[in-house]
């Protein structure tokens, strides 16, 4: 990618407005505040209550009830997001909004001159990302990618770590992720499992999106966020659900500095379990558990250390890069390697739907502990993704009976080509 410098608006473009002085709130603009949109809204009501922002409209389809409101005041509302800011005058937005809106909204906010914190993924196409990312820059726009992971001050720990050899060599970067959705996850919008909606791109699926993370915390640690800095990638896709996108993944590539990263994710899992990254090193592993900011490193012949980090967020680190220049955290360019995952997610042949014996239908209501809907449980996938992580493998190479390999290399990510599996009924299902 070639965009230019956050902050050096192109030659003839507005000036973006300037950040609220130090002492007064800053104008935030929330586009989609349901759904996930809800944790944004909480967010924003501890910085409101902490004086450092004011939430100044919120962009919802349906606007917002007085109780979804409690605890802000002078709230504007409106399902057109440039209206509402030139109205509000808003000098960040937040956009939780469905994938596929992500670019077209961001682009409607920064020339509107108001910086941005993103939701991940950024976009559902590297030629999406490209066009995002652009126009910010050419807006002289801010924009924050809104993987909360990467604030945690638990990778900073890792490096120091890993710098003084404290494990070893290197010998690969392994990830998993085992979490449970239910049937009705699937059916909250029209966009959930999809891998386009009306002849748009969309790819929502467990690898670019819900446990994304995972993908995105394992380039980092390895300082392979970029987009040159992957040179293969072998994709493994399949669902147990009746959607289009994966529910069951896993993701072996090659970076250009020659690590090798293996992610393994599934939202079909026996039992939840805290997703996480480990790093494999000749004299010992270093295990994240990056939702909890937790770090375990075993080395051999020592006992066992562990260590729960501090967490930067990153709204927090948006608005102390518009008031000292505080370096983004999370900035476009420092997700691009993920984009090529996306990328090649997008082009890859549609994931493979498991044969009914490899899964089964466990009840939702009050037979679950959480109460929800009925779900698909694939069978052993737990064990599965954790020796992926642990073995730097995929999951044809572990033996499960529904997972095959299609023979061949891994092809170089800027074909955005995979090695998806092949075999079976490549049909979607809607």
């Amino acid at each position: 990618m070639h965009s230019a410098p956050a902050g050096e608006p192109a030659p003839g473009t507005p000036e973006p407005r300037p950040a609220a002085g130090p002492q007064e709130p800053v104008p935030v603009v929330l586009a989609g505040a349901r759904g996930h949109g809800r944790w944004h809204r909480e967010n924003l009501r501890r910085l409101v209550a902490a004086g450092r922002v004011r939430l100044a409209g919120v962009c919802e389809l349906e606007p917002l009830t007085a109780e979804e409101l409690d605890g802000f005041e002078g709230v504007e509302q409106s399902a057109d997001l440039g209206s509402l800011l030139e109205r509000t005058g808003a000098r960040v937005t937040v956009v939780c909004t469905p994938i596929h809106t992500h670019t077209d909204l961001a682009l409607t906010a920064a020339r509107a001159g108001s910086h941005l914190l993103l939701e991940k993924p950024p976009a559902p196409s590297y030629a999406e990302f490209e066009r995002m990312a652009k126009g910010v820059a050419a807006e002289g726009a801010a924009c924050q990618i809104g993987f909360q992971s990467l604030g945690s001050h638990a990778l900073d720990a890792i490096a120091e770590l890993l710098a003084d050899g404290a494990v070893g060599e290197m010998r690969g970067i392994g990830a998993a992720g085992a979490w449970v959705r239910g049937t009705d996850y699937y059916t909250r919008a029209p966009w959930a499992g999809r891998r386009t909606l009306d002849g748009r791109d969309v790819v929502d699926g467990v690898l670019t999106n819900p446990l994304a993370h995972a993908v995105v915390t394992a380039l980092r640690i390895d300082g392979s966020d970029r987009a040159d800095a992957i040179s293969g990638i072998e994709l493994e896709q399949y669902r147990a659900n009746d959607i289009e996108a994966d529910d069951t993944s896993s993701l072996r590539l090659r970076t250009a500095r020659g690590t090798r990263v293996t992610v393994a994710v599934t939202l079909c899992a026996e039992r939840p379990g805290e997703p996480y990254v480990v790093v494999h090193g000749v004299r010992g592993r270093i295990t994240f558990w990056y939702k909890q900011d937790r770090v375990l490193l075993e080395r051999d012949g020592r006992e066992p250390e562990e260590r729960v980090h501090a967490r930067t967020d990153l709204l927090e680190n948006l608005l102390a890069h518009l008031r000292d220049g505080t370096p983004l955290l999370v900035p476009p360019e420092r997700t691009g390697a993920f984009m090529r995952i996306v990328e090649a997610v997008r082009t890859g042949p549609a994931p493979v739907p498991l044969p009914g014996d490899a899964w089964h239908t466990e009840p939702g209501g009050a037979r679950r502990p959480d109460g929800a809907g009925p779900r698909r449980v694939v069978r052993g996938v737990d064990a599965l993704v954790a020796a992926s992580a642990g073995s730097l493998a995929l999951f044809s190479e572990l033996g499960a009976g529904w997972a095959h390999r299609t023979p061949g290399r891994p092809q170089p990510a800027a074909t955005s080509r995979t090695t998806s599996s092949t075999t079976g009924d490549q049909g979607a299902t809607p």
